[in-house]
């Protein structure tokens, strides 16, 4: 399978770009996956739900960009199905034989704008709790890299 992480914001934590890279190097021999990020708006201290829906549109606007009208958007939420991880194996597995390429994402601090969220072909939870961006970056990847063993059936850690 080939997939694009996009997502909102760079890491600023040195063990974050480190468990990023690690596993898109093991994902290599899947596939080619790539992160590509736009910037992340600065929110007021104080800021009112309007003046941040108004990031939240413009980080869509930029997410949006990147996406080709023949892909598939995979957007992570906290209000979606959960799959466990054989069940996310088996979706993506079916998911991947069509010839369009997967591109998952990730929202930056304030979530996903609705135009991102309408343009979605499926929406993926990991939990019903919320995750730093930063750090959804990292488990979706290795996410990625269980459901590519699970696929292949190579062993992985349950």
């Amino acid at each position: 399978m080939n997939g694009t992480i996009l997502c909102v914001g760079k890491l600023r934590e040195k063990w974050q770009r480190e468990g990023c890279q690690e596993y898109l190097k093991r994902l290599s021999r899947y596939g080619k996956y790539e992160v590509v990020a736009v910037d992340d708006l600065p929110a007021p201290e104080r800021a009112s739900d309007a003046q941040l829906r108004q990031i939240m549109e413009k980080e869509g606007q930029a997410l949006l960009r990147h996406v080709r009208p023949n892909d598939r958007l995979i957007a992570l939420c906290v209000v979606a199905e959960a799959p466990d991880s054989v069940t996310l194996s088996k979706k993506l597995a079916a998911l991947s034989g069509d010839g369009r390429h997967n591109v998952f994402v990730i929202g930056g601090s304030n979530g996903l704008s609705d135009q991102v969220l309408a343009r979605a072909d499926m929406r993926l939870s990991f939990s019903n709790l919320t995750f730093p961006h930063g750090l959804m970056r990292v488990i979706l990847l290795e996410q990625l890299y269980r459901a590519e063993r699970i696929r292949t059936g190579e062993p992985y850690h349950k």
